[in-house]
């Protein structure tokens, strides 16, 4: 897998990157173990660096505390320095080290592996990677196809997408060449909603994703209100809702509709872990979009996963191209497979 997937070269620079407990941010059990296992795989990369003629050091730094909340400029520094970037970290530092990929004369790519748990090692990571990959493609070109989505959840509630004026990506799997970014494990194929800048208002007219996007916290079902690609209204009377709507007035870009994700790794299961679950089908996020083509910049960027299994499934996910033709690329929660052939 760490041939395959990250092809360390002879010659390159291989940082390992992990997020500490702090102050008022509490150690869990699950946290050390991913830093244990981050331990491992720094060991074993080095024992291959040893053989192979690559380096390979490790970096530590305070956790931010939520998720793609920026991470400290020393670190993101390091990371362009470096030619193969592996963040295994408590908080996703997503959106720190996607620009650092991006760049016009970058030597990085990155692997992303927020919340990773060593029991995926006999799950997702276990996928076809070439398969994933030909998944993942194809739902990126049915994003690029289509102008909007419509979703409905077991919950009653409904949403509807604009997926105009945007570009799809894929994440497949392959963090081999200079430039790549991926999640890992990976399979998925996602687009930022429009959201609509003042220029863009102007020219093509204010955004259609309107509808409600639902949320259970334990046992609280918390309704966000969107209209014009923002949550405008948090519906809820007790604790969650009261705190989300805080939340939301604390910073106003953390209202945007970030992210439209279809996951495809076959061998992903649902857990309650975020970066395996929606990799299982349908998640949808809020904030930050600029890390995937969007225009909305933000301190965060939050999955919610409605894939079979978890507490809300999104029960059909209905892409609907320019010339109105539909695709049911979810039904009864379940990606439909045979049409990603």
């Amino acid at each position: 897998m760490f041939e395959s997937v990250f092809a360390p070269k002879p010659g390159e620079k291989v940082l390992f990157i992990i997020d500490m407990a702090h102050g008022s941010l509490d150690d869990s059990d699950a946290w050390a173990a991913l830093r244990e296992m981050a331990q491992d795989w720094y060991k074993a990369f080095k024992k291959m660096g040893a053989e192979m003629g690559f380096s390979v050091d490790i970096l530590k730094y305070e956790a931010t505390g939520r998720h793609n909340a920026p991470i400290p400029k020393e670190v993101v520094d390091a990371a362009r320095r470096s030619n193969l970037v592996i963040a295994m970290t408590e908080y996703s530092a997503s959106s720190s080290l996607k620009p650092v990929c991006d760049a016009a004369k970058t030597i990085t790519r990155c692997a992303s592996m927020p919340t990773v748990e060593r029991r995926m090692e006999e799950t997702a990571f276990r996928a076809n990677y070439d398969q994933v990959r030909a998944y993942a493609t194809a739902i990126e070109r049915m994003l690029n196809d289509a102008v909007g989505a419509e979703i409905a959840f077991s919950t009653r509630d409904n949403l509807y997408i604009d997926l105009r004026y945007r570009v799809a990506e894929s994440d497949s799997g392959d963090c081999s060449k200079t430039g790549q970014f991926i999640n890992f494990p990976s399979g998925e194929g996602a687009k930022a909603p429009y959201e609509a800048t003042p220029e863009e208002a102007i020219r093509f007219g204010e955004s259609r994703t309107e509808g409600v996007l639902p949320a259970r916290y334990d046992t609280e079902l918390v309704r966000y209100v969107v209209r014009q690609n923002r949550i405008v209204d948090v519906l809820g009377n007790a604790k969650k809702a009261s705190e989300m709507r805080t939340f939301f007035a604390e910073n106003d870009t953390r209202r945007n509709i970030a992210e439209l994700g279809i996951g495809c790794n076959p061998n992903a299961i649902v857990t309650g872990n975020i970066l395996e679950d929606e990799k299982v089908g349908l998640h949808i996020a809020y904030g930050m979009s600029t890390h995937l083509g969007g225009k909305v910049k933000s301190d965060m960027h939050q999955d919610i996963v409605y894939a079979k299994g978890c507490p809300i499934e999104g029960t059909t996910v209905t892409l609907i191209n320019a010339d109105d033709a539909r695709i049911e690329l979810i039904r009864d929660a379940i990606l439909q497979y045979d049409l990603l052939k």
